[in-house]
């Protein structure tokens, strides 16, 4: 079972690699367009992956709670939202296809801000997979096997052309394909070593499980 968790929480990784990989098959740099629409399809995933796999199941577990079940899941909503707020604040980064840099003024470099940018939204991805194995491994009801696979394998799905879209604007801006690449494979490094430290805080994770959820 720990080795079947092990490969659950490395999934979303392997879907950034193989994303950033693109850049050496690839010989010209996405086009806005594209990138647009992989986007798009990556923000169509992961809305459909926090509703079925996360809120959901968050609200069913406090259905002891009556007509305030609902409480827990909007609590851990905010929680979450005012978290990557922070971090948005807190970390100097520059979103793909902005010349403004955000966060504290730096003297970083661009492709090092790029990638802190994906690395940004990656934490709380890695803490969900987390939360969701430390769940099952605490036998929780709500949560399968299955329905943590599906988390991670909606996470990979969409951390695909994150990846592509990461390396190859790196690429674009001049650097080899070989940092272009390690490049988008670190924007993802973030997210197993969030989701095993979730696990390791499991006894704590567990009692707010719904709120962690959401």
């Amino acid at each position: 079972m720990l080795i079947n968790i092990f490969e659950g929480i490395l999934i979303p990784f392997v879907g950034t690699t193989l994303g950033a990989a693109c850049v050496f098959f690839m010989r010209k740099t996405l086009s806005k367009s594209v990138q647009r629409a992989l986007a798009g399809v990556a923000a169509g995933i992961m809305v459909a992956a926090s509703i079925w796999s996360l809120l959901i199941p968050a609200i069913k577990q406090s259905e002891n709670m009556g007509t305030l079940s609902f409480v827990p899941a909007v609590v851990g909503f905010w929680m979450g939202i005012l978290f990557l707020l922070a971090l948005n604040h807190l970390i100097p980064h520059l979103h793909v296809g902005s010349d403004q840099a955000e966060g504290p003024k730096s003297k970083l470099g661009r492709t090092t801000m790029m990638v802190l940018a994906v690395t940004l939204h990656n934490i709380p991805e890695g803490m969900a997979v987390g939360v969701m194995y430390a769940g099952f491994l605490a036998e929780n009801a709500q949560i399968t096997a299955t329905s943590a696979l599906a988390l991670s394998l909606g996470i990979a799905i969409q951390n695909f052309p994150e990846g592509a879209i990461i390396s190859m604007p790196l690429r674009a801006e001049g650097e080899s394909k070989r940092k272009a690449f390690l490049g988008g494979v670190l924007s993802g490094v973030v997210e197993p070593i969030g989701a095993v430290m979730t696990i390791l805080a499991a006894q704590l994770v567990i009692p707010a499980l719904p709120y962690l959820l959401s």
